[in-house]
């Protein structure tokens, strides 16, 4: 198992206990996204944690194929998809980069709160282009550290070392946006609830 698993693994029943961090911004963004939502929508997400998102989506689309690396995370989303009797959320154990999905079969792929936490952001953004069809959504929420948190970084090197935090990867807004735009995505949203919070994005593919 890969450092990163065991980690969410370990955190997986403290992550499932612990309050939104930010639960006004939270609640918008799940607004502005299921405007974008139709009920024949076949959904991708990536990062899927303990379910709570997919959960709250579930009945403005079709299907969701909600994915994580923390098999741990996984057994609480489908225990708590169970007891709500859920029937159009499929979970699977897997990375991003293992996933065996066919091109153009997804009209969103979901990244909340992950793209900061890949080794490899842009693979992960191309890979979502591929599976997305022609005009689909790309819709994320991620951390962007570099500038405004510049003096985290040496923090997340010591505590990657003793497997006291995970990998994170430090870039800025405009990074994020610049890797949306060469993987062949256009920016149709863009908000940030304020200075060091996660950049909210929906964008579209393009070409």
């Amino acid at each position: 198992m890969a450092p990163t698993a065991k980690f969410w693994d370990r955190m997986a029943n403290r992550y499932s206990k612990s309050p939104v961090a930010d639960e006004t911004s939270y609640q918008k963004k799940l607004q502005i996204t299921q405007g974008y939502f139709k009920p024949d929508m076949e959904i991708l997400e990536l990062g899927c944690g303990t379910g709570t998102t997919a959960i709250i989506h579930a009945p403005f689309v079709r299907h969701i194929r909600a994915v994580d690396i923390s098999s741990n995370m996984l057994k609480i989303a489908q225990d708590k998809v169970d007891k709500a009797d859920i029937q159009n959320i499929t979970f699977e154990h897997s990375t991003i980069e293992d996933l065996s999905i066919p091109d153009q079969s997804m009209d969103a792929v979901l990244a909340m709160s992950v793209l900061h936490l890949l080794e490899d952001k842009e693979a992960a953004i191309t890979n979502a282009h591929r599976m997305l069809k022609p005009g689909g959504l790309f819709i994320t929420s991620t951390v962007c550290l570099a500038g405004s948190m510049g003096w985290f970084k040496p923090v997340v090197a010591i505590g990657k070392i003793f497997n006291l935090l995970p990998l994170v990867k430090f870039f800025t807004p405009q990074d994020l946006s610049k890797s949306l735009s060469n993987a062949g995505f256009e920016i149709d949203h863009s908000w940030q609830p304020g200075k060091g919070k996660s950049v909210f994005i929906v964008a579209r593919r393009i070409n």
